[in-house]
């Protein structure tokens, strides 16, 4: 029997939720090179703090809606996964392994998604989807470790207990879906993380002395564009694309943080990285080919 093609709208509204989810990690990618060049040194608790609490109130306050039955504590659970557990274990996996470590640990969450998936929602991903994983995995490996990693226990724990936590985060909102637009509920998971992770930094680091002008703008800047906007993008792809889909286009955080060092930090690559750049680049457009929709 013949194959019926898809209508080109499919075709195209797929491409276009594609990219519009897309945009989060690479807005991710970034977030090295902001930190490292605005942001004040040795304070990643304010950092997490400032990336998602001043954006959860604002997004609270524009969108006026507050969560209603049983989302008053999905709200609180998607917020930890998301915010307040996720983000003071980055910046402590951050501070203990090298970022090509980072990188590629951070990388095995599609096969993390995968597997909840199928424990969770009974999804069973394409093989193909696995083995674009690997592959994935493989080629930020290239493009990032070196010979003189170090490999922190602690550090390897945390970033692992953040991958799986995301990942984790990514199928639940599949499955619980959403009863509010992506911006409402981002403003809901900001705000709790953000109460979550303030007390903390009080605690830890206490009240930072004097902020200047360069630390004002990178917050600024990862408040909006690298938190408020992008997860509401991330929230809105979680809801339209399958789960290994999403966790798929994390590979973009590793390959744009690359041309981000490239282009402002005046980095280079050697053989061995620009293949595993195209390995990992190729491994992304693969799996979205065979990633489908439960």
């Amino acid at each position: 029997m013949a194959t019926i093609a898809a209508p080109p709208i499919v075709g195209s509204r797929l491409a276009g939720d594609l990219m519009l989810a897309a945009l989060a990690p690479m807005s991710w990618g970034t977030t090295y090179v902001v930190t490292t060049t605005l942001l004040p040194a040795d304070r990643p608790l304010l950092a997490a703090t400032m990336r998602a609490l001043p954006a959860g109130l604002v997004l609270l306050a524009a969108t006026r809606r507050l969560p209603t039955g049983s989302w008053w504590w999905k709200s609180a659970v998607l917020g930890m996964l998301n915010f307040g557990a996720f983000f003071p274990l980055l910046f402590f996996a951050a501070y203990r392994l090298p970022g090509g470590v980072a990188a590629t640990i951070g990388s095995v969450q599609p096969l993390v998604v995968a597997l909840l998936s199928m424990l969770v929602l009974s999804a069973r991903p394409a093989r193909a989807v696995l083995y674009a994983a690997l592959a994935g995995t493989g080629g930020v490996a290239l493009l990032t470790l070196t010979a003189e990693a170090r490999l922190d226990p602690l550090g390897i724990a945390a970033m692992l207990a953040a991958t799986s936590l995301m990942g984790t985060a990514i199928v639940l909102a599949k499955k619980w879906g959403r009863p509010e637009s992506p911006l409402v509920m981002t403003g809901w998971q900001l705000t709790v993380g953000g109460l979550v992770i303030a007390p903390l930094t009080l605690a830890v680091e206490g009240l930072p002395t004097a902020l200047t002008v360069p630390n004002l703008l990178g917050f600024a800047y990862l408040g909006v564009f690298g938190t408020a906007i992008a997860y509401a993008l991330w929230f809105r792809g979680i809801d339209r694309l399958a789960p290994t889909s999403v966790s798929l286009l994390g590979l973009t955080n590793p390959l744009v943080a690359t041309v981000a060092g490239l282009v402002v930090l005046g980095q280079t690559l050697n053989g061995w990285q620009i293949a595993g750049f195209a390995l990992a680049l190729g491994a992304l457009v693969a799996g979205q080919a065979f990633a489908r929709k439960p």
